[in-house]
Order: C-alpha cells, then structure tokens, then sequence
C-alpha cells in the first residue's frame, strides 16, 4: 500500500489511496480506491493508532473524528473510506484472521453489520451511553446506531414541475404509469447488486409495503439508472441528467439541497424509513477501549451536536426538517431496527430470489445498471 501524506490545516493528514488488500485462499481479494485520512498525532509519535473503517464520506464523519482527536491528543485516528460491500468483505476476513481487523466498523448496510454481529465478530459495549439508546437502535450492545437518517426521493426543482413532485410511492407509481412521460431512463436509485445500503433499502421496502412489485415494474418499464452511489446519483439530479432519484440517504440529499437550489428532498409520507448508521467493534481490535470511548463520545451531546450539524442527525421532532419540501402531511417515520430480522435479507437463498426479482423487473424492460 502507498500512501502520499501532506498537511490539512492542523489535525488531518488526507491522502488518496489505491489499496490491494490481500486475504488468504479462503478469503475473496478485494481490490478498492480507499481513501484513507488520518487525524490527531502522528503515527510514528502516537501512543497508538485507531482505524476506523466507514462507508461515510469522510468529509461528511470529519468534524467528529477532529473533535475526538483533540480528546486523544497523543492518538492517531485513520479513517478509511470504503463502500459498504466491500466493508463487509473486510471486516469479515479481518474475523476470521486473514486480514487485519479494524478498531471499529460504521457502516449505513446495517444488516451486514448485524450479521458479522451475530457471526461472532463483535465485542460488546455496555456504556451508560449505549444503554440509553432506544431498543430499536442497538442489539446486542455489539451493533451500536450513531445517526438518525431518511431515506427520501430527490428531485430537481428546475426540471420537475411542483405539481409532478412525488410525496409518496404512490404518488410516484402514478407519475410513472403513463406510457410517455418524461422520467424514461431520467429516473435513479441504488444497484442493490452492489450497494449494501441499497439493498438493504430495497429489501426493507419490499416487507414494508404492497406497493413494491409496482414500483419496481415501474422502475423497469420507465428504463430506471441502477447505479451508485448516494453523492454520485444527486450529482446527476443537479446537472438534470436524472429528474428524480428514489431511496437516497436523506443525510448526503439535504446537506446538498442548503447549498444548491436545484435539489428538492422530499420524505414520503406513506412511510419514511429511518437509518441508523451502526458502529460494530471488531473482536480482533487492537485497540477495542478507543473504539468504546469514540462510540460513547459520538452519542454524548457534543457527538449529538456534532453529527447533527454534518447531516447524519436529521431531527423530525414533531415538524419537517429543515429543507424537506412541504407535502402538508407528516411523514410516517419508520426506523429500521438493528434485530436479528435483517437477517433474513442475507439469507443465501432469500438473497438470490430477491436478486432475481429485481433483475426481471429491471432487466426485461431495458432498465441500465451501471
């Protein structure tokens, strides 16, 4: 592994990483761009080094991580960015020894979190703080959820008329259903083939609701854009390449929707489903007591404080956050619980099926995955 290091302003060390982890026979090598930051002291000088790997954008977990290191003045914090697929495949070969284990894992594919969980790859937090959480927002006291995060419909506000913006699925469906229509191949979620968190989302709604067999018959015969990933997609919505992106992190969608007008956030009134962004300390941690101190540090008030303002907190309240569009209806909200239930998503055979459901809908009416 090569890595460039250069000052940031004072505390982080940022570099761009090509990384060719290497596991053993029995472990599937993952070949990823990691980016890899690192916060606080020097190695060479730390007392110890935390690494922490995470499917957030690190700009987006930076001002926690800077925050924790002036806590830990003589640790040194790396911070690997790495997609939720391959974070899983990691933090499985760092499991079972063929590859070294991180000192915490966070990740938006909660249900690979709960499955290395239950896989005997995590060891327990039973802080003050942990014991606080909801019982939805925990299992175990391994899976720890840090964040509170919509999944929301995006839309250009220049492109799509306010009378066509969608507040619901059903909505949605309808404004799909005519045989031309402006959305044809200008619609967009998650390649759930590659995207954990998408197909976690995509899974989630196909219990939730019975509108799921015609949204994704929608989403083929409206030649729907698979892709990845959240940042990427409403990129896209901005430039009008897509007018509409459908089960996008509401965290990454409203951060851009106050610095771009040409965002619309809405989050559907039929159901709103909740994310919790999930820490998991790996049994092989080397440094498994950092790890607990950050965890319990991200859900003190400063953390709460801290992620709220990067937009992994999205507080509800009672009223619409900031930058939703107005529907004139409160959302349902509905938190995807850390339980052994996301477990059957995972199941091989499950998973297959469902894969197989979603090809045929999007595949037989020449939906792109790219």
């Amino acid at each position: 592994m090569f890595l460039r290091r250069y000052h940031a302003a004072s505390l982080a060390l940022v570099a761009t990483v090509l990384a060719l982890l290497v596991q053993s026979a029995r472990a599937q090598d993952v070949l990823t761009e990691t980016r890899v930051t690192q916060f606080g002291a020097w190695q060479d000088t730390a007392s110890a080094t935390l690494t922490i790997d995470g499917s957030t954008d690190t700009e987006v977990f930076a001002p926690i991580l800077e925050a924790f290191a002036k806590r830990v003045p003589d640790v040194a914090i790396r911070y690997r960015e790495i997609t939720t697929n391959e974070l899983y495949q990691l933090a499985e070969s760092g499991c079972s020894g063929n590859a070294p284990a991180a000192d915490l894992v966070v990740s938006s594919s909660i249900d690979q979190q709960v499955k290395l969980a239950n896989d005997g790859c995590a060891q327990p937090n039973h802080s003050a703080q942990v014991q606080a959480l909801p019982a939805w927002a925990k299992w175990r006291d391994e899976v720890v959820g840090l964040t509170y995060e919509p999944a929301v419909i995006v839309y250009n506000r220049d492109l799509v008329p306010e009378a066509q913006v969608p507040h619901s699925r059903f909505d949605l469906i309808d404004l799909l259903r005519p045989a031309e229509n402006p959305f044809i191949g200008k619609l967009a979620t998650y390649d759930i083939e590659l995207s954990g968190v998408g197909y976690m989302f995509a899974f989630v709604d196909a219990q939730q609701a019975t509108t799921f067999g015609r949204l994704i018959e929608a989403f083929g015969r409206n030649k729907v854009v698979a892709t990845c990933c959240s940042a990427e997609i409403i990129d896209e919505v901005a430039s009008g390449r897509f007018l509409i992106a459908y089960n996008m992190l509401g965290s990454y969608a409203l951060a851009r929707a106050a610095e771009d007008r040409r965002i619309g956030v809405v989050a559907p009134t039929d159901y709103t489903l909740i994310l919790a962004r999930a820490a998991l300390i790996p049994k092989r941690a080397e440094h498994p007591e950092l790890a607990r101190q950050f965890i319990d540090f991200a859900l003190s008030e400063d953390g709460r404080r801290l992620l709220t303002g990067s937009g992994l907190i999205v507080p509800f309240d009672g009223a619409a956050p900031s930058g939703l569009v107005p529907t004139g209806e409160v959302p349902t909200l509905r938190p995807i619980a850390l339980s052994p239930a996301l477990l059957i998503g995972l199941d091989k055979q499950t998973q297959e099926n469902f894969l197989a459901l979603w090809r045929s809908s999007l595949g037989s009416s020449g939906a792109e995955v790219r």
